[in-house]
């Protein structure tokens, strides 16, 4: 009697910590595991000190399936929820409510409310706080990049029928915290890589740097979304 009352103590000591350890990793998965969440804590607190800040890029988007070898050179001025950004010959503008996308070669304007692609599209804000909504993340190991200690982190979309890639990978500062490349592997078999040459704290930006001026741009047709 005592032994079979000691077996089902046990039974029950291993169910609950079976549901303990479930419950864990359920939850791990969901948010993530510990050290990447941290890492990307730390850096969210470290953007969200900045009113404004202004960054330089490099961005290669590489297809081999469809030939695509693109290297382009971008800057981009965020404050708040706005946003400026160059992108070769192309320009991005955001006041917070409506995006504009000049694309020289078409001598186009596309007119976007700014959460209607919000998933898919990269603009300065998004790249500097991209893990911080929508996606689980792994931390994957500490490496060299550019004589430099840096955090690997994965990041994996939590819906990923909703965008168009399925993994991103960020590299941050082990020292200074702060993201100096990222990687976003589409779905289509598409890489784009975007390595920060330059990071600007709160400089000095007007406000008038986030407002479009079609007057600036004559003969261009404007394509309202």
């Amino acid at each position: 009697m005592i032994f079979a009352f000691c077996n089902i103590i046990k039974m029950k000591i291993l169910f609950a910590s079976a549901l303990l350890f479930i419950s864990f990793y359920s939850f791990n998965q969901e948010k993530g595991d510990m050290k990447s969440q941290q890492i990307l804590d730390k850096l969210s607190s470290k953007m969200k000190e900045y009113k404004t800040f202004y960054i330089e890029f490099n961005a290669v988007i590489k297809n081999q399936s469809s030939g695509v070898n693109e290297n382009e050179i971008g800057k981009g001025w965020v404050k708040g929820n706005k946003f400026c950004a160059s992108y070769g010959e192309n320009t991005i503008i955001s006041n917070g409510l409506k995006t504009w996308t000049v694309v020289k070669e078409e001598k186009s304007v596309y007119e976007t409310d700014v959460e209607a692609n919000s998933e898919d599209n990269i603009n300065p804000k998004r790249l500097m706080t991209i893990w911080e909504t929508g996606f689980k993340n792994k931390y994957e190991k500490e490496e060299t990049l550019n004589n430099e200690k840096v955090h690997v982190i994965y990041l994996y979309p939590k819906n990923p029928s909703k965008v168009d890639y399925h993994t991103i990978i960020l590299y941050v500062s082990k020292d200074e915290v702060e993201l100096k490349k990222a990687i976003m592997k589409a779905k289509d078999g598409t890489v784009m890589t975007y390595t920060l040459t330059k990071f600007q704290t709160n400089p000095v930006v007007e406000d008038s740097k986030f407002v479009f001026d079609g007057k600036k741009y004559p003969g261009y047709s404007i394509v309202k979304d």
